[in-house]
């Protein structure tokens, strides 16, 4: 199978995670004794990004330190402002790259390299300015809601803290993974505002900005819900190792 056209990946791996109970960072849980961020790595690699922008933020040595080796290129989020603002920390290492940006979480370990190729495939034969993967889960909470208009058509992304109790219904989520159009991403970046009960800077709005703008807006359906899972709790860590072993791995 062909690799998908020239793109660069940024990885998001600055978070926390307070809910782990525990002081590494969230990408650093082991899942059947590795990384979490390295089970996504893995995941990528066969799809060949021409670069690989990883953005470390809390114990940011501690990720470096774990992927070093790897050909990856490190940027620091600090503080640590949202998605939206760990895209712009990483801008300085996607200039002069390829013109399509693939923006992953690093805490997802059970992403499938089908599922990524597909989701390149899609943006690319479509000429979307942004293609961003989604999923149908039954217990929708804690995601971020896909809304569309009564046509089907994509309207936006709302995080579950801002939704109305009609929006928390919904149950097509977002996974945060995105193509982006390089210089279509860029301009939106700069179009981004706090203005939202966490004070961050989402990534997801700029989808809404692209499409406001008269852009092109892709969805790519996830074919296995469990792909979407990231890890926030140890019981979350439970279920993906859970599908880890179902699916073969060790």
């Amino acid at each position: 199978m062909n690799d998908p056209k020239p793109f660069a990946a940024v990885v998001l791996a600055a978070g926390l995670g307070k809910r782990m109970g525990s002081d590494l960072p969230k990408v650093l849980h082991p899942a059947l004794g590795r990384p979490l961020v390295v089970h996504l790595l893995g995941q990528l690699g066969p799809l060949h990004p021409e670069r690989t922008v990883v953005v470390v933020g809390h114990r940011a040595e501690l990720v470096r330190e774990a992927l070093q080796g790897l050909g990856l290129r490190f940027v620091l989020q600090s503080p640590q402002l949202g998605t939206g603002h760990a895209v712009q920390m990483a801008w300085p290492e996607l200039e002069g790259g390829p013109g399509t940006i693939l923006v992953l979480a690093g805490d997802m370990p059970l992403i499938r390299t089908a599922t990524l190729r597909r989701l390149l495939e899609r943006h690319q034969n479509e000429g979307n300015l942004v293609t961003f993967l989604s999923g149908e889960i039954e217990d929708p909470t804690g995601y971020g809601r896909v809304i569309r208009d009564a046509g089907g058509r994509f309207v936006k992304i709302v995080e579950e803290k801002d939704a109305t109790a009609e929006e928390k219904a919904v149950s097509e989520v977002n996974s945060g993974i995105y193509c982006f159009v390089r210089d279509s991403l860029k301009e939106s970046l700069g179009f981004l505002r706090a203005e939202n009960r966490q004070q961050e800077y989402y990534l997801t709005d700029t989808l809404s900005i692209l499409r406001d703008r008269g852009g092109r807006i892709g969805v790519e359906l996830a074919p296995d819900s469990r792909e979407l899972f990231g890890v926030n709790t140890p019981d979350q860590l439970r279920m993906v190792e859970e599908a880890l072993r179902a699916w073969g791995e060790s």
